[in-house]
């Protein structure tokens, strides 16, 4: 169905280029191009955008002591409180219409006191927190269910760069807006978070939009808008990012049952597979993980897994990176059965094994790395 929507779409672009002579009135479109009428995303929409939501919230934010007690600021401001009340916007997506769950990304939320949700019918409610999970900045609110419509999901496994897609959400808190483009890149990792395999898309997405809906042109969600590349102002520049849904199937399985995210370890550090290396294992390019090295005792250890190993495949996902193990690792509970497929001196093995408890690995504050937050 979305490819022949697609394929009429591209063909009465091409028509109208063609046929300007088709259209009666100086400044209007035809109603029509050589008997067919004009296509529109507007019978998808109008099933999609009940299930997404506009979000506000208030807070208070402690402001820098240094300032408060700095003699400047005393002298012009004798009563400054040590605290400023914060608002924000955002978005989120209804999951499960029957307990009234909504996906969102935790920073739009974080600092909060108090969360509002405005259903696209204009229904207001106040909000509560289901359960987070600030590393791979997702959350789950939850308002009274009745009359609401959950959003269907599709399979961001099989996107490909070029499919068209629609972005869904409250940019700058001026209301419900939607917005098209095509899907720039798969798996990027533009260093804004510790858990990243985005999609990038050209849709646009603004400052509000985080939490809310990228679909496809069946009106299936296939990420949640998370993140923009952008100047100052946070103004669109064409390089939006969204978490693909697949990505976020176990974190909400996980975040519904138990309130929040209890992560493991495989045990293994991975990189990205370079030409040489495709070559010798007989890999198309942007295909499987290196195993750098295993951690003695770990789950990958009991596995039989060693350095120099190529993972292809984890349970039923393709592996094209490193940023592909690490998220579907990270998204996985202690105890979750996991099977891998992999390549050895070329030839294909598989193990299965389960996620194991997380020990910290102290790090030397040396080779710390800086965490740097979404806006």
């Amino acid at each position: 169905m979305a490819s022949a929507i697609i394929k009429k779409f591209l063909m009465t672009l091409l028509a109208l280029h063609l046929s300007a002579a088709a259209i009666t009135h100086a400044g209007a479109l035809p109603k029509s191009v050589n008997g067919q009428a004009l296509p529109s995303l507007s019978p998808m929409l109008e099933r999609v955008t009940p299930s997404v939501v506009n979000i506000t919230t208030e807070g208070r934010q402690k402001i820098d002591e240094s300032l408060v007690n700095d003699p400047f600021f005393k002298r012009f401001f004798n009563n400054m409180d040590n605290e400023r009340r914060i608002d924000g916007t955002g978005s989120g997506v209804i999951i499960h219409a029957k307990h009234g769950h909504i996906l969102t990304n935790f920073h739009v939320l974080e600092g909060a006191d108090r969360i509002n949700v405005t259903l696209n019918d204009g229904r207001k409610y106040v909000a509560r927190i289901i359960g987070t999970d600030p590393k791979a900045d997702l959350a789950i609110i939850g308002i009274p269910p009745g009359r609401l419509t959950a959003i269907r999901f599709g399979n961001s496994d099989q996107l490909k760069v070029g499919d068209f897609v629609v972005a869904i959400g409250n940019p700058y808190g001026i209301g419900q807006s939607v917005t098209s483009g095509i899907i720039s890149a798969l798996h990027r990792n533009p260093g804004i978070g510790e858990y990243e395999d985005f999609i990038q898309t050209d849709a646009s997405i603004n400052l509000g939009n985080s939490g809310g809906a990228l679909i496809n042109l069946r009106g299936e969600l296939i990420g949640i808008n998370t993140a923009i590349l952008g100047g100052q102002s946070g103004g669109n520049i064409g390089i939006g990012f969204a978490i693909p849904i697949n990505t976020t199937a176990g974190i909400i399985d996980q975040i519904v049952r138990f309130g929040q995210v209890e992560r493991g370890l495989l045990g293994i550090e991975v990189s990205n597979v370079d030409p040489r290396t495709a070559r010798a294992v007989g890999l198309p390019a942007n295909k499987g993980a290196l195993i750098e090295r295993v951690f003695p005792s770990s789950s990958a250890d009991l596995a039989g897994l060693q350095a120099g190993d190529v993972i292809v495949r984890l349970n039923n996902s393709e592996i094209s990176g490193a940023s592909d193990v690490k998220s579907l690792i990270g998204s996985m509970r202690v105890g979750s059965r996991l099977n891998i497929v992999y390549l050895r001196a070329g030839a294909a093995r598989t193990a299965q094994t389960s996620i194991g408890q997380a020990i910290p690995i102290p790090v030397p504050a040396t080779e710390q790395k800086p965490f740097w937050e979404n806006n």
